[in-house]
Order: C-alpha cells, then sequence, then structure tokens
C-alpha cells in the first residue's frame, strides 16, 4: 500500500502544469494512431461561444450571421458586442446568467421584438445599444442601473412615462430617426430622470418642443423635425442647458422671452429654417457664444439683435454667428451692429444680397 502511495506522488510532481487546449487539439489527438488518450480531459473551463473572440470579460460576436443571442457567453462578462447580425428577438432567457455585464450592443440587427423581461437580470447594465432595428416600442423594466440609451433608426412611434419610471441614473437617450409624433410624447415621459444630461429626438416628426424636459439638460438635440414655432414656455426651467439645436426645421417664429428661460445657453442652432429676423433677448444674454442662423429669411439686422442695449452690461463674447444665405442686403445691417464682436471673422455674412 505504501509503495502505492509513494509511486502516485512521484506520478503528480511528475506532471505539467496545466494548459488549455483548443477543440481543434482534440480533434487532432483524437484522429492519431487510434488509441485512446492517456490523459484525462482537461476540466471544463469558461467557454466562449462559436465563431465569437472573449478576452479579459469583453465577447465580440459581430458580422457573423448569427440569428439568435448566442449560448455559452461567459458569466462574467462585462461588455457584448452582437452588432451587425440578424437577430430578430431577444428572448427572458437571453441574458440572465450575465449579472456583471456593464455594456450590451446589439446595433444593426433585426430586432423587432425584446420580451418584458430580457433585462431584469442586467442589474449592472449602464449602456444599452439598440439603434438599427425594427423597434416600435421602447423596451420596458430597463435595469435601474442604466445610464445610456441608444435607440434611433428604429419605427418607434411613442414615447411613454412607464419606460423611463425609475431610471435616476440615466444620463443620455438617442431617440433620433424614429417615426414619432409630438401626440406620441406622454407628458412628462423625460421628467423624472434627474441626471438626464443629453437628448437627442432628431430626424422624427414632432412639431413642437415637448414639453417637461428636466431642468438637468445641457445638451438638447431636436434638428430635422417639423418644428414651426418656439414658444415662450417652450424651454421653460431648463436653466442649464448649454447647447440647443433646432436646425432643419419650419420655425417662422420665437416668441419673446424663450431665449431668456435659458440663461445658460452657449450654442443655438437655428439654421435652416424659416425666420424673418433674428431671436429677440439674444443681445442681453451672458454666456451665448455660438449662433448659427444661416439659410433663413432674415433681411435686416439691427444694433441690439447681438449686442446689449448698455455698453456696461456684462456680457460673454462671440466666437461664431452663420448668418450667410439670408436675403439680407447691406444697408438693412446697422452701424455697429456687430460691436460686441472682437473678431471679424467670427461672423459669416457672405452672400447677402
Amino acid at each position: 500500500m505504501r509503495t502505492a502511495i509513494l509511486i502516485l506522488l512521484v506520478t503528480v510532481c511528475w506532471a505539467k502544469p496545466f494548459h488549455q487546449r483548443g477543440l481543434f487539439d482534440f480533434m487532432l489527438e483524437d484522429e492519431g494512431s487510434g488509441k485512446g488518450g492517456t490523459e484525462p480531459p482537461p476540466p471544463a473551463g469558461p467557454m466562449c461561444p462559436f465563431r465569437c473572440q472573449c478576452h479579459l470579460r469583453v465577447v465580440q460576436c459581430s458580422d457573423i450571421g448569427l440569428e439568435q443571442v448566442p449560448k455559452d457567453i461567459p458569466p462574467d462578462t462585462t461588455l457584448l458586442d452582437l452588432q451587425n447580425n440578424k437577430i430578430i428577438e431577444i428572448k427572458e432567457g437571453d441574458f440572465k446568467t450575465l449579472k456583471h455585464l456593464h455594456a450590451l450592443i446589439l446595433v444593426n440587427n433585426k430586432i423587432k421584438s425584446i420580451s418584458p423581461n430580457a433585462f431584469a437580470s442586467l442589474t449592472k447594465l449602464e449602456r444599452l445599444y439598440l439603434s438599427k432595428n425594427n423597434l416600435k416600442d421602447l423596451p420596458v423594466n430597463m435595469p435601474k442601473s442604466i445610464q445610456e440609451l441608444r435607440v434611433h433608426e428604429n419605427q418607434i412611434t411613442k414615447v411613454k412615462r412607464s419606460a423611463f419610471d425609475g431610471l435616476n441614473h440615466m444620463i443620455v437617450i438617442e431617440l433620433g430617426t424614429n417615426p414619432i409624433e409630438s401626440s406620441g410624447i406622454e407628458k412628462g415621459a423625460f421628467q423624472g430622470m434627474k441626471k438626464l444630461s443629453y437628448l437627442r429626438i432628431a430626424d422624427t416628426n414632432i412639431t413642437s418642443v415637448p414639453k417637461g424636459l428636466p431642468n438637468s439638460l445641457t445638451e438638447l438635440h431636436l434638428d430635422g423635425n417639423q418644428i414651426t414655432k418656439v414658444d415662450a414656455d417652450s424651454l421653460n426651467g431648463l436653466n442649464n442647458l448649454a447647447k440647443l439645436g433646432l436646425g432643419y426645421n419650419s420655425i417662422s417664429s420665437v416668441e419673446n422671452g424663450s431665449v431668456a428661460n435659458v440663461p445658460h445657453l452657449r450654442e443655438l442652432h437655428l439654421d435652416h429654417n424659416s425666420l424673418t429676423k433674428v431671436p429677440a433677448g439674444l443681445g442681453e444674454h451672458k454666456y451665448i457664444q455660438v449662433v448659427y442662423l444661416h439659410n433663413n429669411k432674415i433681411a435686416a439686422i439691427t444694433t441690439s439683435d447681438f449686442c446689449p442695449s448698455g455698453y456696461n452690461t456684462k456680457k460673454a463674447s462671440y466666437s461664431g454667428i452663420s448668418l450667410f444665405s439670408n436675403p439680407v442686403q447691406y444697408w438693412e445691417i446697422q452701424p455697429a451692429a456687430f460691436r460686441c464682436v472682437y473678431e471679424r471673422s467670427a461672423v459669416q455674412i457672405g452672400n447677402y444680397k
């Protein structure tokens, strides 16, 4: 008996270090001399889905023609890339073991439906990318941990308040290029998100600025819609807004007081609209630096359009004013209209008549 134990210990001491071998290695071994392997198979370790690449808790399964979420995804995965495939449906159990997942990329698939509980187990998910799919509704029951949601270029028509309930950590929402109408955005849909900083609803069918936006917003992009007018209360309460994109709409009027409601605004994009005059209030604004008004119908520029009425008024210096492609005539630019613009190159008037 003692002799047998000594022989076993010597065998263990001489054994080679464990080395993970691939499937191809075992196939070659089986096709060798026809004799079975003398060593037992190594213990099963974390697997990587077929044709995917796994490295440092990142699993990349993009561009391989997948029609469903693959199995055998390592449970410690933090980033899962499934973009550019042919996935049609996200089922309830597709991600049930991925409790450490931080980012999920499903861009450019053919996803039509997502199970209500598909993301229930993803308690650490922060970034969810669903752009370029065939979704008609926003996913429900999104994890409370989510910070960034991108669903542009889908078929979404409605934005319900319930979709964002409890998402207090949300910072970025991208909803552009969807057939959303103003009536499809439920009142207060974004109000509960106290950290929301970036919101883009561009290239949709909305005809007005959505109401009840959170005052945490610093960027609001509403370009390429069918907005015809900016009411005085449209931007009310957006005290932290620094960049406002309203280009490529059909805006003919910006009511007095609209600009005053965004006291920290630095960039205002109103190009490619139907404005006939410079929006009131820019001259008294403290922080405005960039104003895009090209491709409108502005025929005259007054002394107070861009500069404050009194020289002692605090005013940020402009770094860019764009007015080209407007029917303004040379003699319709009042003297000293740009007296507060210290760099001549900051003003682009161009092809005035």
